[in-house]
């Protein structure tokens, strides 16, 4: 079997089952005692082992395969939960991410972990990982030919056979069979290597079990107990005659040698990646202990769990592109139907074009829907990061995080991760005082960090805010006039939001000297750069002494949205209905005068106006007469109000980027083809608003 074409179910399962351990890891550090949650993730870690060693990956399942061990003693009581076993645990969670992150980039999972294997065997003896250091275990470099102890994967029959048979001057080997991995009749190999092992002596046990084997339910991997009264060098021999058997490991069974040898290892992770195999197609290993009536119930717990999972599919994004572009010049036609039947006003057109519309609408919902995935899936990493990152500066924090469910497009979370850890580590070094200065100040010694999303209007805002120190205006100020970013005279005019976003040009810092962790400014640019080839913005509001917050705008990015069409003159444009609070006819009498802008009261709130025709510089062909027609938008708790010539109504269409060579245009997010063939410009609410 190639598994290769599984390498991306591999890849996707094995970051799941790592952020569930590190998630399960956190809850375990504030409750220890929950054996509840040591369960969860020894059984994450044992299906990533599984997969692991089913793949070849054999380093990622050693690691994985030593924390497993040191979970079964925290789960049996052996090991009590303490801060400096944690610490090792989460070391161990960072390789094997490594580990991942290496194999999705072609890279074949090896890494050195010599010196945290150590300190995880310590602990599974009962020491102090932090006690002086023992010659450390090679698993690359394991002896197949020394003695092991029998494992309790044998039954007291099976003992009593081997104990008896030792007694009579015969040996019990472990033999562990790899076949190759383009080995096609792999349960004809099986049958070649039983026939030799039968004539050097007698089978007791296989695993799998040998009708496993005939029926082909394991990867390339099996393990013979075999009583013989041959060498080991001998059977070794004969078995690797066999044609396209790869590896044969040869290990004695003895009824006193140690349990922790390193040829045990190689054998128990053979067993895991049958295991692995046999238990599902789905590379998944299930745990089966002996029921109890306290068990039954979890165990129908994970079946019905499992059967959940079995119907989804993982579908690659360019065919959901391909999807979304073929439905897209479906909604076009679909808008030109509508404008022809209502033209020619046939009845039974009408009745199959209205049938049709709602039919591509729910096809519409369906499509989007599955290009948005929840922001958590970039918010689930930063509790962990945000607990080294505490632990590193020793200070306090506590990290909330607020609409994890709000949803964004699957191409903007996979941009947007990186500037997120920038301004929270940000925050978290530079931000948040020292616990000692934070009592001094009346504070309390944990600092608070926020990590917001929410949707407005036609785009989503993630904020992050922090009770810190919050940003000192005459400092940036000083630093921005030294660097030359602003003259003295910009200086005299600039707003305090103005001045905090300073920070954001190249190379600015406010930092007396540079962090490892981060530099407030060193490295804003580049967050600055990417939210903004995301079409998306940045905003810095702070008070100095209480905090700051970073509050970063992105488009949904939904190629088909719901739109007002209004008409400026002879000119159409489109206004998203997610940014409309309603509209409005105002008479030019009621239109007010304050700061130099034109208002109107609108229910008791002083709204200000925008003319489109100004903002766009459209031509007047025709005298307006003494009604207004206004579109009142909002963005956030700011309101404004958009005056247009009339009203057309509502529609669906398909946003259409205007292209790299009018990226910049002020107010203007990109362009739709409605269902007479006109163009129409689909305006930025936002934009007018800021």
């Amino acid at each position: 079997m190639d598994v290769n074409q599984y390498l991306e179910v591999f890849i996707d399962e094995s970051k799941e089952h790592l952020q569930a351990v590190n998630e399960n890891l956190l809850a375990l550090e504030k409750n220890p005692e929950d054996i509840a949650i040591v369960n969860e993730i020894f059984r994450s870690a044992h299906t990533l082992k599984g997969m692991s060693a089913t793949m070849g990956y054999e380093d990622l399942a050693n690691l994985t395969h030593k924390m497993e061990n040191v979970l079964d003693g925290i789960r049996n009581h052996k090991i009590h939960v303490n801060e400096e076993i944690m610490d090792v645990i989460f070391s161990s969670i960072d390789d094997l991410e490594e580990m991942v992150n290496d194999i999705a980039s072609g890279g074949d999972g090896k890494r050195n972990v010599t010196e945290v294997v150590e300190k995880l065997l310590k602990i599974e003896k009962g020491e102090s990982p932090s006690s002086s250091p023992s010659l450390p275990e090679s698993p690359s470099n394991e002896d197949h030919s020394d003695k092991v102890a029998i494992s309790s994967n044998y039954d007291e029959f099976e003992r009593t056979v081997i104990q008896q048979s030792n007694e009579q001057g015969f040996t019990c080997f472990e033999i562990g069979v790899e076949l190759r991995s383009d080995c096609v009749l792999k349960a004809a190999r099986v049958f070649m290597v039983f026939e030799v092992l039968e004539k050097c002596g007698e089978v007791i046990k296989s695993t799998p079990s040998t009708e496993q084997l005939e029926e082909e339910q394991f990867d390339d991997h099996f393990t013979v107990t075999l009583v013989t009264k041959e060498s080991s060098e001998e059977i070794e021999s004969k078995v690797k005659k066999v044609s396209e058997v790869e590896v044969v490991t040869v290990a004695e069974l003895t009824l006193d040698a140690p349990t922790a040898e390193p040829a045990q290892e190689a054998v128990n992770e053979i067993k895991n990646a049958a295991a692995s195999i046999a238990a599902s197609s789905s590379v998944q290993t299930v745990e089966k202990p002996v029921k109890t009536p306290a068990k039954e119930d979890t165990e129908q717990k994970n079946t019905k769990q499992q059967a959940v999972s079995s119907k989804t599919i993982r579908v690659n994004i360019e065919r959901l592109d391909v999807l979304m572009n073929l439905f897209e010049e479906l909604v076009i036609d679909r808008g030109r139907l509508e404008s022809i039947s209502g033209e020619l006003n046939h009845p039974e057109l009408n009745e199959t074009v209205e049938r049709m519309s709602r039919i591509s609408g729910d096809l519409q919902n369906i499509i989007l829907n599955m290009r948005m995935v929840p922001v958590e899936t970039v918010f689930n990493r930063f509790p962990r990061m945000v607990r080294q990152l505490a632990r590193d500066l020793n200070k306090q924090i506590n990290l909330e995080i607020i609409g994890a469910e709000t949803e964004l497009d699957r191409t903007v979370i996979d941009e947007i991760g990186d500037p997120l850890v920038h301004l929270i580590r940000n925050a978290i070094d530079h931000g948040v005082e020292m616990p000692e200065e934070r009592l001094s100040k009346g504070k309390s010694a944990e600092g608070t960090v926020k990590l917001k999303a929410y949707h407005s209007g036609n785009h989503v805002f993630i904020e992050i805010e922090d009770d810190g120190a919050g940003i000192k205006r005459d400092k940036v100020l000083s630093k921005a006039l030294a660097k030359g970013v602003v003259t003295e005279d910009q200086a005299q005019t600039l707003s305090d939001k103005q001045v905090y976003e300073l920070i954001l040009a190249s190379g600015f810092s406010t930092a007396d000297q540079v962090s490892d962790i981060s530099g407030r400014g060193v490295g804003l640019d580049v967050v600055k750069t990417t939210i903004e080839s995301l079409g998306g913005s940045i905003s810095i509001d702070a008070a100095e002494g209480q905090g700051s917050i970073f509050s970063i705008q992105l488009p949904l990015t939904l190629s088909i949205i719901s739109v007002m069409l209004v008409e400026v003159d002879k000119e159409k444009y489109a206004i998203p209905l997610s940014s409309i609070i309603e509209t409005a006819i105002v008479k030019k009498e009621d239109i007010l005068n304050a700061h130099n802008q034109q208002v109107i009261d609108f229910r008791g709130k002083v709204v200000p106006l925008v003319f489109l025709e100004n903002i766009f510089e459209v031509p007047i062909t025709e005298e307006k007469d003494n009604y207004f027609s206004v579109v009142i938008i909002r963005k956030g708790d700011k309101m404004a109000g958009l005056v247009v010539d009339s009203f057309i109504g509502q529609q669906e269409v398909v946003l259409k980027s205007l292209g790299n060579y009018l990226s910049n245009v002020f107010a203007i997010s990109g362009a739709t083809i409605l269902g007479d063939g006109q163009v129409a410009l689909i305006v930025d609410c936002n934009a007018l608003i800021k």
